[in-house]
């Protein structure tokens, strides 16, 4: 049946109602719920908690600071922020609505800034582009028996506790954290729970290889953000809207999106590490192509960099070499081979790694704490000063601040494809326990064995 004639169809089925109530609000009761939830979506813009830390973010300033991090200024930028923030302040709500859209029209046509470093660096637009600016190594073999799942097992259950462990600590600074809490914070600073949005993307994933396996797409991955994911936090709040408009990778992640290099998708790097475990040319490609959904540029180049890390994992069992075997395979001329190598340089400079943050975290002090350079940094440093001690190695995560949760779940998940889930020390694992609970349609309540179970078997299904 063609459109035109479905809908005449079902107009000729109907029949006029008989109203009993002449006052009942018909107009009314569609339209107050929808002003309700758009004025909510509007000032979160305007000030806004982190759910897990109650951290402080408001989404407007880092709009136009994300933007100029990209090499654009935002024409008015300043004055349209005062607008906004004057506005909710005075609950004016009609100016708070036009200064949001104003601000976005802003970000949306901003110049470029001839004079900003971000030119010199090299942009890689594709996988074939960064590919050819890469030499991979050989995959290695891979035990595909019972040990693959064990370290699988250990790369999700670490992950999970990363992410409980650092989800209380993020937004915040390292001495922030240090005033609050001392210096190691060693333990959970309060009861844990794996309710997180970081893995949801993850598991969606999972779930497109599968049902499509070696052929899965980022369009596949998409779909299945669209039907089972319901709300996003910057680039992926972006992507979700262009992709139920029909705005489809690559496009998803690029346009009228300022937040296309955070570190949305370096957070879900690891799980493509998992399915090609050992062959870090695939996991690159898997890792690019999911990445493209929601980011672009250096913010794909993020997702790359925590699947090679993961992949190279499971045959590589000194941090400090997996490290620097990871750092080689992001492009030479691309700036996010400049933050991750200074962040090396520091390392092999200081013998402690709060004094090879320290210079990391004042040349990265422009960019947001939610952006990809900054964690990165910190994920290479929390390697190489972790001496291969999950307890350390997690409280050098915390202890830098920052995206803690998210930085802490992907550093973690290379301890745990190491070494497994036994060499996890329980006072860890026990409050965790098999239960993992996410906001994903249809996977609300997973087992993390489990979940390791069913990655393993993609792995071993990809392996062929």
């Amino acid at each position: 049946m063609r459109a035109w004639e479905y809908e005449r169809q079902m107009r000729d089925c109907q029949m006029p109602r008989q109203f009993e109530d002449e006052n009942e609000k018909l107009w009314e009761a569609e339209t107050e719920p929808v002003y309700e939830q758009l004025d909510a979506a509007t000032k979160v813009y305007w000030g806004s908690q982190v759910p897990g830390s109650l951290a402080r973010e408001v989404l407007a300033v880092a709009m136009v600071q994300a933007v100029e991090n990209r090499g654009y200024r935002v024409p008015d930028g300043e004055s349209l922020i005062t607008k906004g923030l004057s506005a909710i302040a005075y609950d004016d709500i009609v100016g708070l609505h036009q200064a949001t859209h104003a601000l976005f029209e802003a970000c949306r046509t901003a110049e470029r800034d001839p004079d900003s470093p971000y030119w010199t660096y090299g942009l890689y637009d594709t996988f074939e582009d960064y590919a050819a600016a890469v030499d991979f190594p050989a995959a290695v073999p891979v035990d595909m028996g019972p040990d693959l799942l064990a370290r699988i097992h250990g790369g999700w259950l670490a992950q999970i506790v990363g992410g409980a462990y650092g989800t209380c600590l993020e937004g915040y600074t390292t001495d922030g954290i240090r005033r609050a809490y001392g210096m190691p914070v060693e333990r959970y600073v309060r009861r844990p729970n794996t309710y997180n949005d970081d893995i949801t993307y993850e598991i969606a994933l999972l779930m497109a290889y599968e049902e499509h396996g070696a052929a899965t797409t980022s369009h596949d991955i998409a779909y299945q953000w669209m039907s089972r994911i319901g709300f996003g936090w910057s680039a992926e709040d972006m992507a979700l809207r262009n992709l139920r408009c029909g705005i489809m990778p690559p496009q998803s992640g690029r346009f009228n999106n300022p937040f296309y290099e955070w570190i949305g998708a370096q957070m879900r790097g690891a799980v493509c590490g998992q399915i090609w475990p050992g062959n870090p040319a695939k996991a690159a490609e898997a890792a690019f192509h999911d990445a493209e959904i929601s980011h672009a540029y250096n913010g794909i180049l993020g997702e790359v960099f925590n699947a090679l890390l993961v992949s190279m994992a499971f045959h590589e069992t000194d941090p400090r070499q997996l490290v620097q075997d990871a750092i080689a395979l992001i492009p030479a001329d691309s700036e996010y081979r400049a933050v991750v190598g200074f962040a090396l340089e520091q390392c092999r400079a200081h013998d402690d790694w709060l004094s090879a943050w320290r210079p990391c975290e004042k040349r990265l002090e422009r960019y947001n704490w939610v952006h990809a350079y900054p964690n990165a940094a910190i994920e290479v440093i929390a390697l190489w000063f972790g001496e291969d001690d999950f307890t350390r190695t997690l409280a050098i995560c915390g202890g830098c601040g920052q995206d803690v949760d998210c930085v802490a779940a992907q550093v973690m998940t290379v301890y745990g494809t190491m070494h497994g889930a036994d060499a996890i020390p329980a006072y860890w694992t026990d409050p965790i326990g098999d239960d993992l609970v996410t906001t994903v349609r249809g996977a609300e309540r997973l087992s993390i064995r489990r979940l390791s179970e069913r990655t393993a078997a993609v792995a071993r299904t990809l392996a062929g």
